[in-house]
């Protein structure tokens, strides 16, 4: 336990950063889990669309580094264009 009351401060505020980003970081997964579990094409749209602002608000943030926010869009932008090409 730290003895300063700025050390004190540092660890409550971590604390707090920590789980926000838990639950930031939950809610990105659950979004992309249901962009990929779409089956119609525009509920898959709009899951996509809801996904693609997640990402780039956790890129943003640096929850996610941004190179890998990009390349789950793409993944996500494949799965998209693979649905539409089968209807």
């Amino acid at each position: 336990m730290p003895n300063i009351k700025s050390a004190k401060k540092r660890m409550v505020l971590g604390n707090l950063a920590r789980e926000r980003n838990r639950g930031d970081r939950s809610r990105l997964r659950t979004a992309l889990k249901r962009a990929r579990e779409a089956t119609a094409i525009d509920q898959a749209e709009a899951r996509t669309k809801e996904a693609f602002s997640l990402l780039d608000q956790a890129a943003q943030e640096r929850l996610v580094h941004p190179n890998k926010a990009a390349r789950l869009k793409g993944q996500l932008s494949r799965h998209l264009n693979k649905l539409s090409a089968k209807s």
